[in-house]
This record gives C-alpha cells, sequence and structure tokens, in this order.
C-alpha cells in the first residue's frame, strides 16, 4: 500500500490532482480499515461464546504463569500479523488473534452473565463502545486539529494502567480495579481518535496494521465498560 501510494504520488501534473489521488488512497484505506474492523467481530463474539461454553480461562491456575502466555501468543501474533501485512495471510492471522481475544474475553462475559441482568448489561457495554468510537471516528474525521501529537503521551498512560491492572492480579484491589477500567475507557478512546486521524491524513497506509490499532482500542473499551456496568449495574 505504501509504495502503490509513492507510485500514484509521481503520476499526474498538477498538485490538485496529486491531492485528488491521495485523498482516493487514504479513503481507501479508512474504507479497507471499517471493512475489516467489523469482520473481525466475527471470531470475537465465536471465541467469547465458545470460551463461555467451554469455561476457558488462562488464568485459572497460576496467574503469572497465565499472562506469560497470554503476552507470548499475544505478541507472537502481533509480529506475525506485521510481517504479512501485506498479503491475505496477514488478514487470517488479524481474525485469528480476534478469536483469540474472544477467549481471553469469555471469562468476563461468563461472569457478567451470571447477573439477572447480564445480557443487558453486554448489550450495554457494546452500545457504548459503538457509540465512543462513533464519535471519535467523526472528530477525527472533521476537525482540523491535529491530534496525532497525543499518541505519545497515550502510550505513556498506556504503559501506567498496564503495569497497575497487572499488579492488581495480586493486590486485588477493588479500587485500584475500578481506577484502571475508567482510564482504560478514556485513553483507548483518545487512541481511536489519533489512529482514525492517522489514517485520513495519511500517516497510516495499511489498512491490516490500522485495524489491529483500532481494534485493540474497541476491545479494551468494551471489557472495561463491561467491568464496569458490572461492578455498578450488576444484579444477583
Amino acid at each position: 500500500m505504501a509504495f502503490e501510494q509513492n507510485r500514484l504520488r509521481g503520476q499526474g501534473f498538477g498538485g490538485a490532482d496529486v491531492g485528488a489521488i491521495g485523498a482516493a488512497a487514504r479513503n481507501r484505506v479508512l474504507r479497507n480499515t471499517y471493512w475489516l474492523l467489523a469482520l473481525s467481530m466475527i471470531p470475537t463474539v465465536l471465541g467469547a461464546y465458545i470460551g463461555v461454553q467451554t469455561g476457558f480461562s488462562l488464568f485459572a491456575g497460576n496467574p503469572f504463569v497465565g499472562l506469560i502466555v497470554f503476552l507470548g501468543v499475544a505478541f507472537g501474533f502481533f509480529w506475525a500479523i506485521e510481517r504479512n501485512k501485506n498479503s491475505g495471510i496477514g488478514v487470517a492471522l488479524l481474525l485469528a488473534f480476534t478469536f483469540f481475544m474472544g477467549l481471553m474475553l469469555s471469562r468476563l462475559v461468563g461472569a457478567v452473565l451470571g447477573y439477572s441482568n447480564g445480557a443487558n448489561l453486554i448489550m450495554t457495554a457494546f452500545g457504548g463502545t459503538a457509540t465512543i468510537f462513533a464519535v471519535m471516528a467523526t472528530v477525527a474525521s472533521v476537525s482540523k486539529r491535529d491530534f496525532t501529537g497525543m499518541g505519545r503521551w497515550l502510550f505513556m498512560g498506556f504503559l501506567v494502567i498496564f503495569v497497575a491492572a497487572i499488579a492488581n492480579i495480586w493486590l486485588q484491589m477493588p479500587a485500584l480495579m475500578l481506577t484502571v477500567s475508567t482510564l482504560a475507557v478514556l485513553i483507548f478512546s483518545a487512541f481511536i481518535l489519533v489512529d482514525v486521524q492517522r489514517i485520513i491524513r495519511g500517516g497510516e497506509t495499511n489498512y491490516v496494521t490500522a485495524t489491529l490499532s483500532i481494534y485493540l482500542s474497541v476491545y479494551n473499551i468494551f471489557s472495561n465498560l463491561l467491568v464496569l456496568l458490572g461492578v455498578f449495574g450488576g444484579e444477583d
């Protein structure tokens, strides 16, 4: 995609023609990203369903071992997807990764379904996530402000909540869990803003990479909204 975009920039004689071609390429990346993001929801839901039905839990035994296995599998997928991002293999790997993430989500989904209003909480979290995504994507599309500079600060914030979340596996502090979940919703919402605008402005030219970034934000928004809804709205 990057090669194609550079080749197109070399064609045409007027600045308007080059700009139009560049805009068309960016719109194509954005359109393909949204399409693949929507498609990735299918294996995620399937993975979560299978996980709930089978009682899958990577952290059921030793939490430390479960964490190491999860990180190993996740970063293995990241490496493989990036390496094959320009081919259909990259798309297949991305969909396989979303299935794995669905499995990882199943323990939380199963716990929420244990509430009498669990199904409603899940739909509320889904609706909230969709609303956040729509708002952030719209702002990124229409705003003239450059949000891409926020990326570094957002990454630092992510590292802080990531370390706190890992620590809380052993600390089991409800207040820390709620703080992490609240901050995660805010940080990953802002990540969507940054990632979508990066595509629109031509900073990201590969739709597989773009989809992976946005998927992770959507996934984390949904899961943390579900945690908050379960704590404050769960009915026995």
